[in-house]
């Protein structure tokens, strides 16, 4: 039985899991990023999806044997569309500083990754005929309003703080970015919407409709796989730092301890795995969501934002920062809660 308010609980558990999955990378010690980006990865994108999907879902193999080779790979290139947008996330901001980078890269993914399905499947008039529907996407429109504010409240608190913007900023080029990067980081929603044919043969093979979507996130996310394994790659190749996976650097002679060696992989892995997690609770939420299920991209969006948020406030990370920042912080948290709660509501109405 669909309980949208239960979906909202659980699209909050996979935005802490989101807003959390970098603490563990910051512990390591000794790699570059590219180093334990991959070896995380390979947990986020190939380990976890797997073993998860063939653990909750039954037939896993022959579901997706059965699944048309259209359906697979329209999910595999959109999962290969947003690998693109999360990679430009951070030039995006770099060029264009944190408040308009933020606001025009996660204004556009929320905006697009909700609203996109349903218009490009045709079924938008019949959503905003409904109340469902127009609370839906009400909700979507207070979370942009939520994330505008929130990169107004974090540019006012580094200047409030003294924290100067990098160097090389440039509008022209960081817009065009922007632009890219929002546009392609929605595509994971349109991933997660061709994979229903999946779902629906999931559902046949006699999985429970909570874990329906676990097998669709093994095909999106081996797109996603695929453009973060080759910039690494390069990454690695380029920056020669192959050799830090058995503890060695360029930059320093003396090979790590291996209990140094040992803790970085399992810290790599424990934030892999937290990075998964939220799209595990994603497809559990939106399992909920009933008819209008495309409003979960909003509700996953928001709750990001807002358990990022709490990590910074536990962090100290606003320690100092002046009023008017805290203020823009508060009604930015208060206007993504409401949005969740609003869209949940809305979906009860079905």
């Amino acid at each position: 039985m669909q309980n949208p308010l239960l979906g909202v609980f659980f699209h909050w558990l996979g935005g802490l899991f989101s807003a959390s999955f970098y603490v563990p990378y910051k512990r390591i010690k000794g790699w570059s990023w590219e180093i334990f980006w991959l070896t995380g990865g390979i947990f986020s994108w190939l380990i976890c999806p797997w073993l998860f999907a063939w653990v909750q879902t039954q037939q896993l193999f022959e579901v997706l044997g059965a699944t048309s080779f259209s359906v697979l790979q329209q999910c595999f290139l959109w999962g290969l569309g947003w690998g693109f947008g999360g990679l430009t996330f951070g030039l995006a901001v770099r060029y264009m500083g944190i408040s308009s980078g933020m606001a025009i890269v996660l204004g556009l993914t929320t905006v697009l990754g909700t609203l996109g399905p349903p218009i490009f499947d045709g079924t938008i008039g019949k959503v905003l005929a409904t109340p469902s529907g127009q609370f839906a996407v009400f909700g979507t429109f207070l979370t942009l309003l939520g994330v505008i504010l929130m990169a107004k409240a974090t540019a006012e608190k580094n200047r409030s703080l003294g924290n100067q913007p990098e160097n090389g900023v440039d509008m022209k080029r960081g817009l065009l970015i922007a632009l890219f990067s929002g546009v392609m980081s929605s595509c994971f929603a349109f991933g997660i919407a061709a994979g229903k044919p999946i779902r629906e043969l999931t559902l046949a093979a006699g999985t429970d409709h909570l874990w329906q979507g676990l097998p669709v996130l093994c095909v999106v996310l081996a797109g996603g796989f695929t453009t973060n394994v080759l910039w690494c790659v390069w990454l690695i190749h380029k920056n020669r730092s192959a050799a830090e996976f058995s503890g060695y650097s360029q930059h320093n002679t003396q090979r790590l301890k291996s209990d140094r060696i040992v803790k970085n992989y399992l810290l790599a892995a424990l934030g892999g795995s937290c990075w998964y997690f939220q799209f595990f609770f994603y497809t559990m939420g939106e399992s909920h969501m009933g008819d209008y299920e495309f409003s979960s991209w909003t509700i996953h969006m928001a709750s990001i934002i807002i358990f990022s948020t709490l990590w910074g406030l536990a962090l100290m990370e606003w320690k100092g920062a002046n009023s008017k920042s805290k203020l823009l912080l508060f009604l930015s948290i208060s206007l993504l809660v409401l949005s969740t709660i609003i869209i949940g509501v809305g979906n009860s109405l079905q």
